[in-house]
């Protein structure tokens, strides 16, 4: 049976003067192997999810705990990052308006993702998304269009 076992994940022993040092695969006993399984699934769980930018950030970590450590890293947003883009987003949601002769299904799309994203990140809770989607609508529909028409295409 092949034991071998990344250096990293590779049980230990206490030697003389509290030295710690790999143990040789003959010595593992059950929770060492238990320890190696668990740490093989985490990391094929963590895996299986990322795409290949992703994956490129990780190929080098040895085992669950440094790929969880790197993707939190790459995915922590400073609290002026996510400000920075909330105001941008509010900005964007502020200035929206639908452009001349942009299809209905379009302009509610970009809609849509201006508003997702700020709810996302915690801007907007859903009673104000439903009902101040609506009034925001009614005030950047084009010239032509009467309230009718744009609420009777928010409830289909």
């Amino acid at each position: 049976m092949d034991h071998s076992v990344p250096k990293s994940l590779n049980p230990t022993k206490q030697k003389a003067q509290n030295k710690t040092v790999p143990k040789d695969p003959s010595e593992f006993v059950a929770t060492d192997f238990r320890m190696i399984e668990k740490n093989a699934k985490a990391k094929k769980i963590l895996i299986c999810g990322l795409g290949p930018d992703e994956y490129n950030r990780i190929s080098l970590c040895s085992n669950a705990k440094h790929i969880w450590d790197a993707l939190q890293t790459a995915h922590e947003e400073t609290n002026q990052v996510k400000r920075s883009r909330i105001e941008l987003l509010m900005r964007n949601y502020e200035l929206f308006s639908m452009k001349e002769s942009e299809p209905i299904q379009d302009m509610m799309t970009r809609f849509t993702i201006i508003t997702n994203e700020l709810k996302s990140l915690g801007k907007f809770s859903e009673s104000f998304q439903h009902h101040g989607n609506q009034r925001s609508l009614q005030s950047r529909k084009p010239r032509n269009w009467t309230k009718s028409h744009l609420m009777s295409w928010l409830e289909t």
